[in-house]
């Protein structure tokens, strides 16, 4: 039997009382719940990085996050949508390491106003295509959330909710078994 893949779930947002941590929760749990899958939530609030000095190669917690990255087979963002775009912070982690998202999938959970966050969704892919890695078509979004969740954090018809991230996840997991045996097969290599 393989082994289970192994998702890094990344969290977009650490704006001080973000909704990202509801959302996250929630795609977590599904996550869990689906099966299957091991799980590794990256969280830029935790992290201690400076994005202003943008910190080198060399920093430990750098090294960290590469390693944590490393191991994932597939990766779930999990963001909000802020003036028609992704957080900053996001682009900062996506841009600490480089090969890491090479030859792997990348699915996405997003959450704001009308558009349910998917301008920043649709920026993202091109974000993850010059790294090489694959986006998943099928995503997951929430126009409106603050309504849309009640206070346990669950989705009011989290029906509707749960079949979007089934089938994301289905996606997901097709992608990142094809592409881990693929990188079994011939590790990824990038043109020079």
């Amino acid at each position: 039997m393989p082994r289970p893949l192994h998702i890094a779930l990344i969290y977009g947002s650490t704006r001080e009382g973000r909704f990202c941590d509801v959302v996250g929760a929630w795609t977590a749990a599904r996550i869990a719940a689906d099966g299957g899958f091991t799980l590794d939530v990256v969280d830029p609030a935790e992290l201690t990085l400076m994005p202003h000095r943008h910190e080198s190669e060399d920093c430990d917690e750098v090294r960290a996050l590469r390693r944590r990255l490393a191991r994932a087979d597939a990766f779930v963002i999990a963001t909000p949508e802020y003036n028609h775009s992704f957080p900053s912070v996001l682009k900062f982690v996506i841009d600490l390491v480089d090969v890491e998202w090479a030859g792997k999938p990348v699915a996405f959970v997003s959450y704001g106003g009308v558009s349910g966050g998917l301008r920043a969704v649709e920026q993202l892919r091109l974000v993850f295509a010059e790294l090489h890695a694959v986006s998943v078509r099928d995503t997951v979004s929430f126009a409106g959330p603050w309504d849309i969740f009640d206070g346990t954090g669950m989705p009011r018809d989290d029906g509707r909710s749960a079949r979007a991230m089934a089938t994301m996840l289905g996606r997901l997991r097709w992608w990142a078994s094809a592409l881990r045996d693929a990188r079994a097969d011939e590790p990824f290599r990038r043109a020079a």
